[in-house]
């Protein structure tokens, strides 16, 4: 490359893409900011400092080289800089909308402190999106197919990062997902102000055209069996996630009008992408005019207090325990709520839902912070909030399925898969030397299956990295213990 010039942040301000109005995001429904012009986004890739010691490579979760595809955005050489950004990120488009980048690379941009970060994930989305849409496509011409096959179970991000890997080392995959689309909770999950559903066809055909095949609309268990595939399969990767949500044990939460956050997200998904509705999802969607109360800090509530303006709420409220600071989720969410007219209720406990046949109330208590996170309740300090609706975003635990357990994986107290060298135990027939290998040594597991509920990036770098060590394995590569 060219020597850059270093010094383009002392006249030229941080600017994101522009930002639709919020009437106008409101009505539409799709992601509310737009894409970068070619000129703007050379210039605010202009903007990095190539600083010498990439911070914001080192707070990125698989390692992204971002100054270096930066450099090739302001050199306008997009197909390289796609190229650049694939090797290190499996589903790099994605992660440029729905990582939080004020937490990770961006907050470690050396020019946060005074000139404001680079954006990065804004042009990151750029890069791939523009990229694609000039007709860019991973170039496999001189892969060379290999005889083994591997079974990829669960077409969330972990699945189909692993799934890429795989097919571009000349691996034969098949994905199995009991959905009828690929993306797991990037489709049925995350609302389309956030990830529009097309971005995700989009990737299909990409991984499709890559060799990957996917078998849709099929749960293991029941429309296949476990054991089919391990014995067809040279491998098998588990990405099946962590869906099951967090038991508040709140009183009143089996009142009509509760709503566990995820049913809700996925009926909102299913609505958007024209599916028919059962009659209980819809009912979770007939918002307009209703107070709705969301429990919890994390960008699922801010997903489901957006989704609720969206559906016609009069009035959306997060109800928080803790102070903003101490929200886990992404500023720039809850940024985009608080414009969008959602109601932020902080040091406020949930105690119990109230009502007559119905939710009618939510009862609470204030808080007070003490320090590293932690709270305490007043004592005496309650509250009633009117409510018609309340969804529970606590969070999610582990969903392990049956069929691991009836095929001897090992499973952590809390139901995650064991990988590395907890999952070996007191067994010394087998030795491993990645963290993604169960205790059956054909079977591999990444993403929130294996580590509990995370970001998108974490579990694309397991499947990423899972793959990399199925591949060690496969070439015969001696392998060691991890410990």
């Amino acid at each position: 490359m060219m020597p850059r010039p270093h010094f383009d942040f002392l006249d030229l301000p941080r600017q994101m893409p522009q930002e639709l109005g919020v009437a106008t995001r409101l009505a539409l429904g799709g992601e509310i900011y737009g894409h970068f012009p070619p000129a703007e986004a050379k210039a605010q890739a202009g903007r990095c400092l190539d600083c010498g010691n990439p911070y914001c490579s080192h707070a990125c979760p698989v390692g992204n080289a971002i100054p270096q595809w930066l450099e090739l955005v302001r050199q306008g050489r997009l197909f390289e800089a796609a190229t650049l950004a694939h090797e290190t990120n499996p589903l790099p488009e994605i992660c440029g909308r729905v990582c939080p980048q004020d937490r990770l690379c961006e907050g470690a941009c050396t020019l946060e402190a005074g000139f404001e970060a680079v954006t990065i994930g804004s042009l990151e989305k750029y890069l791939v999106d523009e990229a694609f849409r000039q007709g860019w496509r991973p170039d496999l011409s001189r892969v060379k197919p290999r005889r083994e096959r591997v079974a990829v179970i669960g077409a969330g991000p972990a699945g189909l990062a692993c799934a890429d890997r795989l097919v571009r080392a000349g691996v034969g995959v098949t994905v199995y997902d009991r959905h009828d689309e690929i993306g797991g909770l990037l489709t049925f999950g995350i609302p389309p102000f956030k990830l529009e559903k097309s971005v995700i066809a989009t990737r299909r055909q990409v991984l499709e055209a890559m060799g990957v095949r996917f078998q849709l609309a099929t749960e293991v268990g029941r429309d296949i069996e476990f054991g089919r595939l391990m014995a067809e399969h040279d491998a098998v990767f588990v990405g099946t996630g962590a869906t099951t949500p967090v038991d508040a044990g709140l009183p009143g939460q089996a009142l009509p009008g509760v709503l566990p956050a995820l049913p809700f997200l996925i009926a909102n998904a299913r609505r958007v992408l024209g599916r028919p509705l059962a009659e209980d999802e819809a009912a979770m969607l007939d918002l307009a005019g209703k107070t709705v109360r969301v429990l919890g800090g994390g960008d699922t509530a801010m997903d489901c207090v957006r989704t609720a303006k969206r559906l016609g709420a009069a009035r959306v409220s997060c109800v928080y325990r803790r102070d903003e600071a101490g929200m886990p989720g992404s500023r720039r969410e809850v940024k985009n709520a608080r414009d969008e007219g959602v109601e932020f209720l902080f040091h406020r406990a949930p105690l119990a839902i109230e009502g007559q046949g119905r939710v009618q109330a939510l009862r609470v208590a204030r808080t007070e912070a003490t320090g590293r996170g932690a709270f305490s309740v007043l004592e005496g300090a309650t509250e009633t909030l009117t409510a018609d609706v309340v969804i529970l975003a606590f969070g999610y635990r582990p969903s392990p399925p049956a069929w691991l357990v009836g095929h001897g994986v090992r499973l952590a107290g809390n139901g995650l898969v064991l990988g590395g060298p907890a999952a070996a135990g007191s067994e010394p027939a087998w030795c491993i030397d990645s963290p993604y290998q169960t205790s059956l040594p054909k079977l591999w597991a990444g993403g929130d299956a294996l580590r509990g509920a995370d970001l998108v990036v974490t579990a694309v770098r397991d499947g990423r990295d899972a793959a990399a060590a199925m591949l060690r394995q496969f070439k015969g590569i001696a392998i060691r213990s991890a410990a």
